[in-house]
C-alpha cells in the first residue's frame, strides 16, 4: 500500500512539475513578427498574381491597453529587398491588443494604404497556449494610384473562373 501512495506522489509531483519545465524555456526568448509589404498594382484590395512587393517600406508594431487604448509599446522595422519585415518584441504583451501597421511607401505611385489591409492583429503573448516565438502577421498592401493594363482581364478571370 506504501508503494501505491509513494507512485502515486511521485506521478502527481511529475504531472505538477513537468508543464513548468517546458514551458519555462520559452519565458524570456522574444517574440519575432514576420510579414510583407505589397503594392496592389490592379487595386484589387488583395494579392494577386501581378503584385509587386516593396522593399523600403516602413511598417509598426503598436500594443494598446485593452480597456484604456493607451500605448504601451511601439517599434518599426523597414522591408527588406522582397517586401518582408521582420520585427523582435522582447517582451510579453499578455492582454494587450497588438497589430502590425503600414507607415509609409516609398514609391511615390503606391503609397495610399489599403483601409482593408493597412494592419494585421498580433498576438504577443506565451499565456494562450501557443509556445512558438515566431509569429506571422496578415501581408499589409498600398494601392497603385493606377491599375496596371492586364489587371481587367485579370479580374474577370478571378470571378468567372471555374474551380
Amino acid at each position: 500500500m506504501a508503494s501505491i501512495a509513494r507512485w502515486s506522489l511521485l506521478l502527481l509531483a511529475l504531472l505538477c512539475v513537468l508543464p513548468t519545465l517546458t514551458t519555462s524555456k520559452y519565458v524570456g526568448k522574444p517574440f519575432i513578427i514576420r510579414g510583407r509589404v505589397y503594392c496592389d498594382t490592379c487595386r484589387c484590395g488583395f494579392e494577386t498574381n501581378k503584385t509587386t512587393y516593396i522593399p523600403g517600406a516602413m511598417v509598426a508594431i503598436k500594443c494598446y491597453d485593452r480597456k484604456t487604448m493607451d500605448l504601451k509599446y511601439s517599434d518599426t522595422a523597414v522591408t527588406n529587398e522582397h517586401g518582408r519585415y521582420e520585427i523582435t518584441v522582447q517582451d510579453d504583451h499578455e492582454d494587450q491588443l497588438c497589430r502590425t501597421v503600414l507607415v509609409s511607401s516609398p514609391w511615390g505611385y503606391c503609397k495610399v494604404p489599403d483601409s482593408g489591409r493597412c494592419n494585421s492583429e498580433v498576438i504577443l503573448t506565451r499565456s494562450n497556449g501557443a509556445v512558438s516565438n515566431l509569429h506571422f502577421a496578415n501581408a499589409m498592401g498600398f494601392y497603385k494610384d493606377e491599375a496596371e493594363e492586364g489587371c481587367k482581364e485579370l479580374v474577370h478571370q478571378l470571378l468567372y473562373a471555374d474551380f
